[in-house]
């Protein structure tokens, strides 16, 4: 059985680790209570109340621990997961796995030292009942070769929860670092791309002029030898839509195209995970709620067989590279 620990819970994707490595028959051995977001830790104290809190410290040296669960601030997330990759355990990760390219080369270089697994869970695409059927559809098909992925990724902002460390580049990384990291992983994925460039990239602070180190807009074109990528990121969801976002993702093949709304079908469908297919057979609407999540049972495999079923080393860390070149090389439009 994967025993597993969480140390750092600054951001809500934690959660995720925990139920999808619960649901895929892990043990949960505790978790370090230390946070920059207590009501986090509160509700963490709600969902587990018999996981028993631990200094990290401990979690690090427990050599019955096999891997070690990472939400921390982001720019502390590359030093904690080569922590504990040094003390033999695998680690995953939530999106950003790093914040600079220095991160990056240090967690190359350990992955190669230690054999240790450093794997990114990709919420908007691992946790997401509808990408995981579009995935499957384009692997069926369905819809020819994939040529272009259009993937956008509006956030709320939701002031009055964020933390100090969440106005801060330095913190998160920047806009598009730290949420056009999923779509990165999309275009590279649905394309069959093992590799990709950025053909330009840019940022923005439209709303927060008392925040001008923020950035709530980010856009990314990306190319490979197989097909073309858009994405648009922003924190401008308004607060009549009942959830977080209206992310969305459409996929066009030769042969026809898939479009996702992942977590709502504004004034349509009640629910979420919505997928649409058409191409030259069928026009139709696919519930995804019932769709089984396989990234947590495929990490959990990993991890015992040496392999890299759920996702490839190296792709965790090309879109890690490409996130970083577009963050980088993005022009700052809008007001300074």
């Amino acid at each position: 059985m994967l025993r597993f620990a969480v140390v750092g819970i600054d951001h809500g994707h934690t959660f995720d680790h925990v139920k999808g490595l619960l649901a895929s028959g892990g043990e949960f051995v505790g978790y370090c209570p230390q946070t920059s977001v207590p009501a986090l830790r509160e509700a963490f104290e709600k969902t587990y109340p018999d996981a028993p809190q631990i200094d990290r410290e401990k979690l690090f040296d427990d050599p019955s621990i096999d891997v070690i669960c990472i939400s921390a601030i982001p720019r502390d997330r590359a030093g904690l997961a080569i922590r504990a990759m040094k003390a033999g355990k695998d680690v995953m990760t939530d999106k950003p796995g790093v914040t600079t390219f220095a991160q990056l080369e240090d967690v190359k270089k350990t992955v190669a030292e230690t054999g240790k697994i450093f794997s990114i869970c990709f919420s908007e695409r691992h946790c997401v009942r509808s990408a995981v059927k579009a995935g499957k559809l384009v692997a069926e098909g369905a819809i020819g070769k994939v040529i272009q992925t259009l993937g956008v990724g509006p956030h709320r902002l939701q002031l009055p929860t964020r933390p100090d460390w969440f106005f801060d580049p330095e913190a998160f990384g920047g806009i598009i670092v730290d949420i056009a990291s999923h779509q990165v992983d999309q275009f590279l994925f649905y394309t069959g791309s093992t590799t990709g460039e950025v053909i330009a990239s840019s940022i923005g602070n439209f709303g927060m002029p008392d925040k001008p180190a923020f950035e709530d807009f980010g856009e990314v074109l990306l190319r490979s030898d197989k097909a073309a990528g858009y994405v648009r990121v922003d924190w401008f969801t308004p607060e009549a839509l009942p959830t977080w976002g209206d992310g969305r993702l459409t996929i066009l093949g030769t042969e026809g195209y898939i479009e996702l709304r992942k977590y709502i079908d504004i004034a349509g469908r009640p629910g979420k995970d919505h997928l649409f297919l058409v191409n030259g057979k069928e026009m139709t609407h696919i519930d995804c709620s019932g769709e089984k999540l396989d990234y947590f049972d495929a990490f959990t495999a990993d991890v015992g067989n040496r392999t890299q079923t759920a996702m490839t080393q190296d792709h965790v860390f090309e879109v890690c590279r490409l996130s970083l070149e577009a963050q980088t090389k993005a022009t700052r439009i809008g007001a300074r």
